[in-house]
Order: structure tokens, then sequence, then C-alpha cells
């Protein structure tokens, strides 16, 4: 049995054996795993909608004494809350702003905190006493920046469906759920997802380190609503290292979401850790609910959605019939289509709405289908976007291999939470 400081002294020395969720999966499924003595650290990752995401910041908004202390205050429009300290005369404003709260129907918190990390101009209006002060900033202006999440990297997660007759509004689907169990929504990345790897949470734990939308961060513990049979957890990390095309808004029917990813790092210490690790999506269980009041009504797995499927759109621009308003274009709820059969990758989660919405079929994706009762229920969306979940795993693999990383001894391991 190897320890933590056995591993870290490994990765220092740059001897460490490091795999990828993905690539250690690979050796499963060809029965080549790996044994303990073998491997010394597995990279998992995850990326989708995660509603419990928000950022604690420092905004300057005027001059020194230009105000006393602010009573709201927005950002693009998006409302924040100041405080908790008043900054009293300071001309800026201590604020926290949700990834869930919105300006309009097309951007939100989730939007903001990319424009922010993007460095692109911030409109910033508050109101004192009465009088309403303006600024325009930029990320960089920005003194502090802390994203928080209160729950987020789920054990995996669950399809939505709509039983009833008519089509429903929600946060699981871009477009209205169409009624009669007549398609599916999928949130999850499988087997690469951190906490599946680690269904006991025995390394991710309060003092682990992560990637958080690429940059360093720790885990602060479980998250709201995390249990012993589906956990989460709760983690921080700044906002000045984070990496725009793991993170931002998606716009759903009920309105716009916030896209966050996660990547955490898992040391090989024994054979239980190599059976944690040697899960596959066919053997994850899928439960499927009705969208209204999120009952299970039966099960799949996530063999259905991620194997044998395609994982990213894929492009024929010599479909495009150059609709005068392109449907794809104007359903994407993260904007990365082009009019014309273009898509901005950096900003595509490969959701699959162009494949729904495009008339001309330029965008095309296997989805795969889930099954209730003797019913076969097509997937038309994904919220969660597993080539980005291997992206981060590949950027914490990286990191590791450089020496850039090290496990925290976080005391005793506690089966079922932290």
């Amino acid at each position: 049995m190897k320890t933590i400081a056995d591993i870290n002294n490994k990765i220092k020395s740059g001897k460490a054996v490091v795999y990828t969720a993905s690539e250690f999966k690979e050796l499963v499924r060809e029965n080549k795993t790996p044994s303990a003595e073998e491997v010394d650290v597995v990279t998992c990752g995850t990326c989708g909608i995660m509603s419990g995401t928000f950022a604690v910041m420092t905004v300057p908004v005027g001059e020194p004494g230009a105000f006393r202390r602010a009573e709201s205050i927005t950002l693009n429009g998006v409302p924040a809350f100041p405080g908790p300290c008043p900054n009293e005369g300071l001309g800026t404003v201590d604020l926290i702003v949700y990834g869930t709260s919105h300006a309009d129907e097309s951007y939100g918190g989730g939007h903001l905190l990319r424009d922010i990390v993007e460095e692109k101009e911030i409109e910033v209006v508050a109101v004192s006493e009465g009088k309403t002060y303006e600024n325009l900033i930029y990320g960089e202006d920005i003194q502090s920046a802390r994203l928080i999440t209160s729950r987020s990297a789920f054990k995996n997660y669950s399809a939505i469906v709509n039983r009833d007759t008519d089509p429903y509004n929600t946060i699981f689907s871009v477009l209205p759920l169409i009624g009669g169990l007549s398609e599916a929504t999928v949130s999850g990345c499988g087997e690469i997802n951190p906490l599946q790897n680690d269904p006991f949470m025995r390394f991710i734990k309060a003092g682990a380190g992560i990637l958080l939308n690429g940059a360093p961060g720790f885990i602060m513990g479980t998250g709201t609503r995390s249990s012993q049979e589906k956990p989460n957890i709760a983690a921080f990390a700044d906002m000045k290292d984070m990496s725009p095309e793991l993170m931002g808004g998606f716009i759903t029917s009920a309105g716009p979401e916030c896209l966050v990813s996660v990547a955490a790092a898992i040391p090989v210490t024994d054979e239980e850790t190599i059976k944690s690790l040697s899960v596959l999506d066919e053997d994850i269980p899928l439960p499927v609910a009705d969208v209204k009041h999120r009952e299970t009504i039966g099960y799949s797995d996530y063999g259905q959605i991620w194997q044998n499927t395609d994982h990213r759109v894929i492009v024929n621009p010599l479909n495009c019939m150059f609709c005068g308003e392109c449907p794809a274009a104007v359903a994407c709820p993260t904007k990365a289509i082009m009019p014309g059969g273009g898509v901005i990758f950096s900003r595509c989660v490969s959701c699959g709405t162009c494949t729904t919405t495009c008339p001309g079929e330029v965008y095309t994706m296997e989805m795969g289908t889930i099954k209730v009762g003797d019913q076969e229920i097509p997937v038309t969306l994904r919220q969660s976007d597993r080539t980005k979940g291997e992206e981060i795993s590949a950027m914490l693999k990286d990191m590791i291999n450089r020496g850039h990383f090290s496990f925290c001894d976080t005391g005793e391991e506690k089966d079922g939470g932290i």
C-alpha cells in the first residue's frame, strides 16, 4: 500500500504514473487494468450546468468619497448583492453575484462571469441614497474575484422526461420539453466524473486541491443537498486564473443557467482505489425522472449516453440552406453557432440543440436513447460536455506531470462523506 507522501515524492521527482480517467477506462475495457503499484494518480473531470455557483468580488464604482455605501448594484444588468462589507466611503463595492441571476432571458450570471474572465467591458451601475453611479470596467480592474460553488460535481445526475401532453419550460431543456415521453435530456459525464470514481469521498474531500474552470482551487466540503447516495462538493478558486472556454452561460427555456468545469485527482493508494476507478459507463445507473415532480419513473445507464455515440457535434457546412434567420443560431444556448454552417468550439458544449433545430442537417450528433418500460426515448439534449470534462482532466494530468500539484494529507479517510 502506497501513502500520500509516497505519491507526492514521485510527483516531485517526475516519476509518477498518471492517467486521465478516459485513459484508465480504456485499459479496463481492454482487460489491462493496472494494479495499484503500476499507477499513481488518475485525474477525473466533469463539465456542465451547475446552478449552485456564485462569485464574491470587489468592484470599483467611483472615487473615494463619491458615495457612502451602495444599496443596489448591477453588472451588465445582472443584479448583485452589495456586502457583506459596507466599504463605507471607499468608492468600491464588495458584492456577491449568483450564476443564476439574469439581466434578461438571454444574459445571466454565467455569461457575466465568463465575460469578466475574458476581460470584456463590464457596465457597473450602483445606487446610493437615491443617486446612480456608473462605471465601465474590465476584469483586471476587479481587485478580488473568487468563484464559489455551493454544490457542484454531483456524482452524475439523471435523465429528464415530460409525461404530460403539453410542452414544459424548464432549466433541463433549451426548448420547451415536449410531452408524451417524446424526448429526454440528460446530465452527467458518466465514468469520468470525479465522485463516480471516488464514491466514498476517501480523497475528494475538504482541503483537497482541484481545478475549477481550469484554475487551481480547493474543496471546502460537501455541498448543499449532498448525501451518501448522491454526493457533491462545495469548492472555490480565483477567477483570474480561469479558462473562459470551460465556463459560461447556458440559456434554457426557463432562463439563463451557469456552466462550470471541475477536475479532481485521485491518488492510487491501494486496490480498493483501483476497484472504484474501474467503474464504466454501462455500470452507472441513470435515473429517469419526470420533469414536473422529479419522481423517478425508470432507470437507464450512462453507457446509453456515452458509449457508441458522438461526443462532439459533426458539422457539414455544405448542407447549409442559408435560411434568412438561422434557426440553429437562434436556439443555440451558448451562442456558438454561426450562420453558414460554422461553430465556435470554444463556446460549444455539444449539447445537441443545433441538431434538432437546423432544417438542413448541417449539424449531426448521435446522442443515444433511453428506455422507459417498452418505450425508446431519443436523447435530444445533453447538459454535460464529456469532451470538456476530458479536457480539464488532461489539464490536471499535465499539471501533475510538471510537478505543479501535490496531494494534501487531509486526515483519516471517512467513508461516505467529509
